[in-house]
């Protein structure tokens, strides 16, 4: 019987080897991502910063509760996505677009991230996660806990609204 135990423990054990050096260049790797990801949320670089930092700090933290590695890059743009949702809850705050434009400097892709943080936010993620990180339609859908037909309805919805919002 002990043979059976020790056989159940080292699947576990072959399956969540994350270090905290693996973890810690997993974060470098994945800096971009978490941006894009607190930017389409938040807008507000000050903001993105402070929700990227506590990810960290939490991924850090709670490494022991990753049950797979294989998806310790969806936990961590999961624990992303919800620092910049207790951000929003916290401050309540709009940015107006004048603010925006006063702090942020000019960008080619200003009108862009306008549109598009102007999306309603389900399809604003959709966007940026299938748009500006490359994930499938299905790698979406996972991230987000919907399907893959309510992902790609929301990127139609987001191409027609986002078309109609440059075109102007």
């Amino acid at each position: 019987q002990k043979g059976c135990c020790a056989t159940d423990k080292s699947v576990e054990t072959a399956q969540n080897k994350m270090t905290k050096e693996t973890l810690g260049q997993l974060i470098i790797d994945s800096e971009e991502t978490m941006y894009h990801i607190a930017k389409s949320l938040l807008y507000n670089d000050a903001d993105c910063a402070d929700a990227i930092q506590e990810a960290i700090v939490k991924a850090f933290a709670k490494l022991h509760t990753l049950k797979d590695d294989s998806y310790a890059k969806t936990w961590l743009i999961r624990i992303v996505m919800n620092e910049c949702y207790a951000i929003m809850r916290k401050e309540k705050k709009i940015i107006s677009l004048q603010d925006y434009q006063m702090n942020e400097q000019e960008t080619e892709s200003k009108d862009l991230y306008e549109a598009i943080f102007h999306l309603p936010e389900q399809i604003k993620l959709c966007v940026t996660l299938y748009y500006m990180e490359g994930y499938s339609v299905k790698e979406v859908a996972a991230l987000l806990d919907t399907t893959e037909s309510a992902v790609k309805n929301r990127l139609a919805k987001a191409r027609g609204k986002l078309k109609e919002a440059l075109a102007d």
